[in-house]
């Protein structure tokens, strides 16, 4: 009997991606499962049930899903009634943040439900590149970033001289020179800014350069690369050092986007209160580390775009890629069916190798235990 892989509509408030596309359907069913959509589950991104029809998956309710996955594929972590509907033996599959949702994979683990995290895919292996869904979707995020900032900013961008006069380019520091950050480097540059970059770790300077951009140096520059291609997190010694000579590069521009996260702890303040009040009138700043946990911006709320007593405009954007559903979901489907065809046995079976790197990295529950290990140890437990 195939493997029945199912999709269910995503329910969070904001969210529009789907975790398969149409053409992904293709894919999937050619490591010889049965692939089920629900009715309306692509329908933000502009996939119609037909285009998943013609594809071969089924279209069917939310509770046919439900009932009949054996694997069920979703974006972020499981909506409420899907959690519900669970049951023993069942694989999750998605961008779950095992270490910010203790509860949800306590709660995953005790349903005797196997769950797998494309956020634990080991990135710095060349054969899980093309299942790093953090990558695929921070890559979105950057480059929506810088149009959000655009469409906030009551100026040109690039340099125009027009019978009516010049006007100067805007000039635009990005925070943080990961991929969502070399994203909005290389896209504010296309725009026709003048685009300088920060990170803490020197590797990032030839990455920032490579696209024409300045990279900021500070006298106070601390190494602080960390594992698995992050940054690492900055003592507060660091912190305050660095923060001091940094205000002073933010409060001259125009626009600056902060994209520095440390997976599963609050993000690193970047700019303070205030550097923000040290800003011009009309400036933005697009903090994509705002989340609940924080951000890197003093006084940005995740979701919300503020205007501050001194006309800077600061916006919280958590999920940038969901505005930008369509190639978010294409992206993001990629990863899901490569990460797939991994798992998938010969005979059409999920086997999950808990001896291979990359299932090991990304498998957080199996069989009522909670296996990954940094995730257990979060929960109080041993993996």
């Amino acid at each position: 009997m195939a493997l029945k892989i199912a999709v269910a509509r995503e329910t969070a408030a904001g969210e529009r991606r789907v975790a398969l596309d149409p053409d992904a359907v293709s894919r999937v069913r050619a490591l010889g499962a049965e692939v089920l959509i629900e009715t309306g589950a692509g329908q933000a991104g502009w996939f119609s049930d037909q285009a998943y029809a013609s594809a071969g998956a089924r279209v069917l309710d939310r509770a046919t899903v439900l009932a009949e996955a054996d694997v069920l594929l979703s974006v972020m972590r499981p909506a409420p009634d899907v959690l519900k509907a669970l049951r023993p033996g069942q694989t999750v599959i998605g961008l779950l943040a095992p270490l910010t949702n203790p509860k949800l994979i306590r709660t995953l683990a005790d349903k005797g439900v196997t769950a797998i995290s494309l956020d634990g895919l080991p990135r710095t292996l060349s054969r899980a590149q093309g299942m790093d869904a953090l990558s695929s979707q921070a890559n979105v995020a950057g480059y929506r970033a810088v149009l959000l900032a655009a469409s906030h900013f009551g100026r040109f961008f690039p340099l125009l001289i027009t019978a009516a006069g010049t006007s100067k380019p805007a000039s635009v520091l990005v925070l943080g020179a990961g991929v969502a950050g070399l994203q909005a480097i290389g896209t504010a540059r296309r725009l026709g800014a003048v685009v300088s970059g920060y990170d803490v770790r020197p590797a990032a300077r030839e990455e920032v350069q490579s696209l024409g951009a300045k990279f900021v140096e500070l006298t106070t520059s601390i190494a602080a690369s960390g594992e698995g291609g992050y940054a690492r997190e900055l003592t507060s010694a660091e912190r305050d050092a660095q923060q001091a000579e940094l205000s002073a590069h933010i409060s001259r521009q125009d626009i600056v986007i902060t994209t520095a996260q440390v997976p599963g702890r609050t993000p690193p303040l970047l700019v303070t209160a205030e550097a923000v009040a040290a800003m011009g009138p009309g400036s933005v700043i697009v903090d994509m580390a705002a989340s609940e946990l924080g951000g890197n911006v003093a006084g940005s709320v995740a979701g919300e775009t503020i205007v501050t007593p001194n006309g800077v405009t600061v916006i919280g954007a958590p999920n940038l890629p969901s505005d930008m559903a369509t190639s978010a979901s294409q992206t993001y489907a990629r990863n899901i069916s490569a990460l797939l065809k991994h798992l998938i046995g010969e005979g059409g079976a999920l086997e999950v190798d808990l001896t291979d790197e990359i299932t090991q990295g990304v498998v957080v529950t199996q069989a009522g235990q909670v296996v990954h290990a940094a995730t257990a140890a979060a929960l109080g437990g041993s993996a």
